[in-house]
């Protein structure tokens, strides 16, 4: 079973010899093995109006916030727990929400392109849950991020604030497949399914890397935008 998940990536860098400050992020590895369900396990459909992803993209001298929408999927429950699931995001469904017209049309363009996502080629982005555990603090990784005053957010300050759980699963985009660990706040009732998250990641281990930091000759000049990006996603299913 899959799981799909979309996200507009575009933000962290790293300072070696340059003032720094500690972030934090999820890890990207390699893809693994989604999770097998019983014949028992409940299957239900995900609400499209009622989840959303969203996104922070930043650069030294600002910002930009947007959303993404999540066009269908499913959530497995076995037990009072989450056992696997699938949605997928319609990456041509990407807006800015805090530009006008004008600019809004420009950046969502260029987000579109092979700069970017190339959704021409690519539509949609998927994600599969792979692992679902109770939350543990130390399994959050730890790295520095360049100063300015649009750092991204720090994913301790950034996350949910009461995280039960630690979702595993493969996030692929622009055909690249990547294994993901982030904290997420999981509510199951007997009527509804309810996950929110909030994380970081690192758009280049998905080679969204238009002006990354690798690529900036000198970042006292602003030539470069952050690799970490503020994804956050509310998914919810009524339950069967």
């Amino acid at each position: 079973m899959q799981l799909k998940i979309a996200s507009l990536l575009l933000v962290v860098i790293l300072a070696s010899c340059t003032p720094s400050q500690e972030g934090t992020s999820v890890e990207a590895s390699e893809e693994e093995t989604g999770l097998a369900l019983s014949d028992s396990a409940e299957i239900n459909s995900i609400d499209s109006l009622m989840s959303i992803i969203t996104w922070i993209g930043s650069k030294p001298i600002g910002k930009h916030n947007g959303i993404i929408n999540i066009s269908h999927g499913e959530v497995a429950i076995q037990g009072d727990s989450i056992a696997g699931g699938s949605v997928e995001i319609d990456l041509m469904s990407i807006q800015v929400m805090d530009l006008d017209t004008a600019g809004n049309g420009k950046l969502t363009k260029h987000l579109l392109s092979d700069d970017f996502f190339d959704a021409q080629n690519h539509p949609t982005g998927t994600f599969e849950i792979t692992g679902l555990t109770d939350y543990d603090s130390t399994q959050i990784v730890t790295k520095e991020e360049f100063i300015t005053e649009n750092t991204p957010a720090q994913l301790k300050a950034f996350m949910v604030k009461n995280p039960t759980h630690l979702i595993s699963g493969n996030l692929t985009l622009r055909g690249v497949t990547k294994n993901i660990t982030f904290p997420a706040e999981v509510k199951i009732t007997p009527s509804k399914i309810k996950v929110e998250a909030k994380f970081n990641i690192d758009r280049t281990d998905w080679n969204l890397s238009y002006n990354s930091e690798a690529k900036a000759v000198d970042k006292a000049k602003d030539k470069f935008i952050y690799n970490t990006v503020n994804v956050g996603f509310l998914i919810e299913a009524n339950r069967n």
